[in-house]
């Protein structure tokens, strides 16, 4: 198969390598509209272009990789969808309604839209998704996550305002609540949005809201607390604990370790997780992202082969996530009409 990675910032890079990861090196274009992001790239040993018709009728891809700022993935989706090509794209936040009715347009066609759900393969929520699926913990009755890394440090070599997470459409806080709800609705299901507080708390130069409160209810009667900063230095925070009628799990970034109890244990039986390969310049290692890859690969294969497969994440999960996010949005302006 060949490739176009459409967009060649920070994670655009990281898709190039994710497919040369996957052996893909002579196989795979790049298409920026910045000279400096295009100069970048050279390194991977790409083909490079500053104009997408021309990538796409010149490098002829079999499929591509949206790694665009969010108010763009719609608009790049529909063009490669309409030429009968599967595409993967990084977590939206914006163009709800676009991506349902993308949905619609690709029922029944040999192709696939996969939006990114990488944090579903990251071995902590794998873990915590196994251990509640066993039954572990007994029945889950509430969690609280805490996740945020100061914005300015996300990607410091350039000036934050121009960076797409200084946008309020598409502010750094205000993206990461979907894609951290992609993969909490995965393990406890469908969220709705019950209340919510957000605010801007710093100087951060951008007029944005840097934290977001948020209390959601699941079925069964499950209760999640999820708080989402773009505030937390020097170091990131990732702090997970799930409560069941049974026992209890509990996750930290900072020694990326698991562990959990039930009433039936005298200890902590604990999880220690490898750190994994991180590209100099990044916090995150490679493989979720190389994985995810793999199987937005398989799944194109398979849809151009008529074969029966299932999706890691589909644009109506998306849809539904951002409905939340948009729900979760209307309860704060609500909140703070009746505060004046």
């Amino acid at each position: 198969m060949r490739f176009l990675v459409i967009g060649l910032g920070s994670m655009g890079k990281r898709r190039v390598r994710n497919l040369i990861a996957l052996g893909y090196q002579d196989s795979i274009a790049g298409f920026d509209i910045q000279e400096a992001r295009r100069e970048e790239s050279k390194k991977y040993n790409i083909e490079i272009y500053d104009d997408f018709t021309t990538a796409m009728t010149q490098h002829k891809p079999d499929a591509v990789l949206i790694s665009t700022p969010p108010n763009l993935h719609m608009e790049y989706a529909y063009k490669v969808v309409e030429v009968g090509m599967s595409c993967f794209i990084e977590a939206s936040v914006v163009d709800s309604q676009k991506i349902l009715e993308l949905s619609r347009i690709v029922e029944g066609k040999e192709l696939v839209v996969i939006p990114s759900s990488t944090m579903r393969y990251y071995p902590a929520p794998k873990k915590i998704k196994e251990l509640i699926g066993a039954g572990i913990i007994g029945k889950v009755l509430n969690y609280n996550y805490h996740t945020g890394q100061y914005l300015p440090d996300w990607h410091p070599w350039e000036d934050i305002g121009d960076f797409y997470v200084s946008n309020p459409d598409t502010g750094g806080a205000r993206e990461i609540v979907p894609f951290e709800l992609t993969w909490l609705n995965d393990i406890f299901g469908d969220s709705k949005a019950l209340a919510c507080v957000r605010r801007k708390l710093t100087n951060i130069s951008a007029e944005i809201d840097d934290i977001y409160h948020c209390i959601l209810e699941y079925p069964d009667n499950v209760i999640g607390n999820l708080t989402v900063e773009v505030i937390s230095r020097p170091k990131a925070t990732r702090d997970f604990r799930v409560i069941g009628s049974e026992g209890e799990i509990v996750f930290s970034g900072d020694t990326n370790i698991l562990k959990y109890i039930n009433t039936k244990m005298e200890e902590w039986e604990t999880v220690n997780f490898d750190q994994g390969t991180v590209e100099e310049g990044y916090i995150n290692p490679e493989e979720p992202y190389i994985n995810e890859v793999r199987d937005f690969i398989s799944s194109a294969k398979a849809a151009k082969s008529g074969e029966i497969f299932n999706l890691p994440n589909t644009l109506e999960d998306d849809y539904k996530i951002l409905s939340t996010l948009y729900e979760l949005e209307e309860i704060s302006e609500g909140r703070d009409d009746l505060s004046r």
